[in-house]
């Protein structure tokens, strides 16, 4: 048998080719679960920040074209629903598969489960069984994507604390303890906690998530 070497060029070539109709799938995505947070717990940088980091995770990708806006609740004088926050869909990922029609779907019977709320790079999300266990995704938020009332902390201090409080998580592969609602809700399952103070990135890891959030094209 006769081995065929192929060259640097063409091996660089046939890599492109290849990455290209990935990177083409990706400039049309229009929702992802962030591949990772800014690893400061559920200090994003309030809504802000975390719009910003949901911008340069897609930019690298090569969808940054789109407005994107983080799925996140905020509460008190002011409030965000992150529900108004989004746009108004549809909603495919990384890999084309719709998530949902508009707003009503998404937070209806929507299509996302483990297998659909992917990263930005297209990759799952670990979920509950694997190690380490990233399905709590930050969301502040009740099931119909409004900010919880101002009396309990369910925001971080409005995604701007990594020690006190605590945050509304979903569970991006749609698994939890039970099969009750809650259990299986993508936004709004339970509040963090931990011996840190329930908003350090630590907590967040102890409690099975990593400070990841939703992110979705609003335009």
């Amino acid at each position: 048998m006769t081995a065929v070497r192929i060259g640097v060029p063409l091996a660089a070539c046939l890599a492109l080719f290849c990455a290209a109709p990935v990177q083409a799938q990706q400039a049309n995505m229009s929702f992802f679960v962030t591949s990772a947070g800014p690893g400061k717990g559920a200090d994003l940088g309030g809504l802000d920040g975390a719009d910003k980091h949901c911008q340069q995770l897609a930019q690298v990708v090569g969808a940054g074209a789109k407005t994107w806006r983080t799925d996140l609740s905020t509460q008190g004088a002011g409030a965000a629903n992150a529900r108004d926050r989004i746009g108004k869909g549809s909603w495919v990922n990384a890999k084309g598969m719709a998530v949902a029609k508009d707003v009503a779907e998404l937070h209806g019977t929507n299509k996302l489960t483990k297998q659909s709320a992917l990263s930005e790079k297209g990759d799952v999300i670990n979920g509950r069984g694997d190690t380490p266990n990233r399905h709590d995704v930050l969301t502040g938020s009740q099931a119909d994507g409004t900010a919880f009332p101002p009396d309990k902390d369910m925001t971080c201090k409005n995604w701007t604390s990594s020690t006190q409080g605590s945050a509304m998580v979903g569970h991006a592969d749609r698994i939890g303890l039970r099969d009750d609602a809650a259990s299986i809700s993508w936004n709004s399952s339970h509040p963090s906690r931990g011996p840190e103070g329930g908003c350090s990135q630590s907590d967040l890891r102890s409690t099975g998530g990593d400070g990841l959030f939703y992110c979705f094209a609003a335009n």
